[in-house]
C-alpha cells in the first residue's frame, strides 16, 4: 500500500514488499481474503472493511476533496504558501514517481490465460520494477490478448448484473475527408478511482457491492472492449499498473500514466496508489513522436492537477497530430482556479502544436459550459470546438449532463466532460449518444450496470481534405 510521505529507502521497500508477498505484512492482516475466481483478471481487490470514510472524492462539481491539498498548502488560496511545504510537495511527487510499483496485488489464486500479460509488471524476484512516469517505447506485449475472448470473459463475470447501458451512435453528415486513413475513434472517460468510489465519494444510493473492484473492473473493460477505441483518455486511474497497463498492453495499446502528486486516494487506508490521468493509443495505428506530462499551474503555483500531451504520427498516412488528456480541479467555488489551470494548459498546447498541428483534447474539466475555462477553449487561437455540441439541434449546445450522482448534499447533474478538436483539421463522423434519465435510473450513477459517476464520451474523427 502506498503511504504518505513516500518511503525512499530501497532496503525498506524490498523488505516490505517481501512481507506483502509472504502475507506477514500488517496490510494483509487487515484485509479480508480475496474472492476466488477463475476469471482472467482474478480478484485482486475485494471489498475493504465496512467503515467508509466520510466526505467526497475528486469527481464533479460539489465534490469535497480537500481544496488546500490541491496547492500543497494549508488555508485558502489567498494566503501566502509556505515555501518549505511547497518544496516538500515537489519532493514527495518526485519520490513517488520512482516508487509506483510499491505494492504487489494478488490477481487471483488460479492460473489463467492472462497471467503472461499481467506478469511483466513484476520482476523475477517478486519486486515490482521501478516505474518512471515517462513514455514507454518499443514495449510489445509478450502474449497478445484476443479482445473478443476477453469481452466474453467480462460478460461471463457480469452475467448476474443488470445489462450495461445501451447507447447508439449518432451519425453526422460527413465532411469530405481523406480516403487513405481509417477514422480515428477517441474515448474520453473519468472511470472513478476505486479508492474514492468506495471510501470517499459517498454515493448514498449506490450499493457498496456495486463498487467492488473484483467486478467493477470488468464493467470498465467491457465498455472499452465493446467500442474498441483507437485512443483512450482516462481520468481517476488508480489501478494502472495492476490492471489497465498490462491488460491494454496485451490488446495492443501504448500507455502513459501521470499521477496527481497529492492524490486524495492516498488518504484512504486501503488504497492502490495515487490516481491520475492515463493516455492509451493503438501501436498498429500510431507512432509516438513526443510526450509531455504537465503539472498544471494556477496563480503561479504548481497544483495537484495534471495533463499528458502527446504528438503522434498516423502510420497509414504519416499525418501528425496531438492528443491531450487532463482533469481540472473539482468543487464549486473554484471557477477562477480552473480558469487559471485552463490558461496554463492552453499555453502549453499552443507551444507544443506550433504552426497549426491538429489537436484533440479530452478531459474532465469539472466545469459547466458557463464557466470561463470553457469559454477560453472556445475562443482560443487553437480554433477548437467541442464535439458533443454537435448532438444538439443547433450544433451549439452541450448535452444536459455527462455526470449524474447522488451524495448526502443532494443530487448532482452536470456537464463537465468534453472532447475538443481542431475544426480546421478534423471532421466529426459520429458520436456515442448519452443515455436517458430513464436508462440511468432513479439511483443515478454509479450503479450495478454502470461503473462510474461519469459517462464515457466517444467521438470518431476523420482528417479534412485541406490536410492532403
Amino acid at each position: 500500500m502506498y503511504q504518505v510521505p513516500a518511503r525512499l529507502c530501497a532496503t525498506l521497500l524490498q523488505r516490505d514488499l517481501l512481507q506483502l508477498m509472504s502475507g506477514s505484512s500488517p496490510a494483509f492482516r487487515h484485509r479480508p481474503p480475496p474472492r476466488k475466481t477463475d476469471s482472467a483478471l482474478g480478484a485482486s481487490d475485494t471489498a475493504a472493511p465496512e467503515a467508509a470514510a466520510a466526505g467526497g472524492g475528486g469527481g464533479g462539481a460539489g465534490g469535497s476533496v480537500s481544496a488546500a491539498a490541491d496547492l500543497g498548502v494549508q488555508g485558502p488560496i489567498s494566503q501566502a504558501p509556505d515555501e518549505t511545504k511547497l518544496r516538500d510537495v515537489v519532493n514527495c511527487e518526485k519520490d513517488r514517481n520512482g516508487l509506483q510499483g510499491d505494492r504487489v496485488c494478488s490477481m487471483g489464486t488460479s492460473t489463467n490465460r492472462l497471467y503472461s500479460t499481467l506478469a511483466p509488471t513484476i520482476s523475477d524476484n517478486g519486486i515490482p520494477q521501478s516505474q518512471e512516469f515517462v513514455v514507454e517505447t518499443d514495449l510489445e506485449p509478450v502474449d497478445p490478448t484476443d479482445p473478443n475472448e476477453l469481452l466474453k470473459e467480462c460478460q461471463k463475470v457480469l452475467e448476474n448484473r443488470p445489462p450495461r447501458l445501451q447507447r447508439d451512435f449518432f451519425y453526422l453528415k460527413k465532411s469530405s475527408q481523406a480516403g487513405d486513413c481509417r477514422p480515428i475513434k477517441v474515448l474520453q472517460w473519468n472511470i472513478l478511482a476505486q479508492a474514492l468510489g468506495e471510501w470517499k465519494d459517498n454515493f448514498i444510493k449506490c450499493p457498496r457491492e456495486a463498487l467492488n473492484w473484483s467486478e467493477r473492473k470488468y464493467l470498465i473493460l467491457e465498455e472499452i472492449l465493446t467500442y474498441r477505441p483507437d485512443i483512450l483518455c482516462l481520468q481517476e486511474v488508480d489501478h494502472y499498473f495492476d490492471t489497465f497497463q498490462p491488460v491494454l498492453s496485451g490488446l495492443g495499446y501504448h500507455s502513459t500514466f501521470f499521477p496527481k502528486p497529492l492524490s486524495p486516494c492516498l488518504d484512504v487506508e486501503h488504497n492502490n496508489g495515487p490516481d491520475g490521468c492515463a493516455l492509451f493509443f493503438l501501436r498498429e495505428r500510431f507512432e509516438l513522436i513526443d510526450s509531455v506530462s504537465l503539472r498544471l499551474v494556477a496563480k503561479l503555483l504548481q497544483t495537484n492537477q495534471v495533463a499528458i500531451i502527446q504528438t503522434v504520427r498516423c502510420i497509414e498516412t504519416s499525418r501528425i497530430f496531438c492528443i491531450a488528456v487532463t482533469h481540472l480541479k473539482a468543487c464549486s467555488g473554484w471557477e477562477r482556479f480552473r480558469s487559471s489551470q485552463g490558461c496554463d494548459l492552453l499555453q502549453n498546447l499552443e507551444n507544443i502544436t506550433g504552426a497549426g498541428t491538429p489537436l484533440i483534447v479530452c478531459g474532465d474539466f469539472n466545469a459547466e459550459p458557463t464557466e470561463d475555462v470553457y469559454k477560453q477553449f472556445t475562443k482560443s487561437s487553437l480554433n477548437l470546438n467541442s464535439a458533443y455540441k454537435l448532438l444538439s439541434e443547433d450544433g451549439q449546445s452541450e448535452p444536459p449532463f455527462t455526470t449524474w450522482k447522488i451524495r448526502p448534499s443532494g443530487e448532482s447533474c452536470h456537464t463537465l466532460d468534453y472532447i475538443w478538436y481542431s475544426q480546421h483539421a478534423f471532421a466529426v463522423n459520429r458520436l456515442l449518444s448519452l443515455p436517458t434519465e430513464e436508462q440511468i435510473g432513479p439511483n443515478r450513477l454509479p450503479s450495478f450496470h454502470y461503473p462510474s459517476d461519469h459517462l464515457s464520451l466517444i467521438c470518431e474523427f476523420s482528417f479534412l481534405d485541406q490536410l492532403d
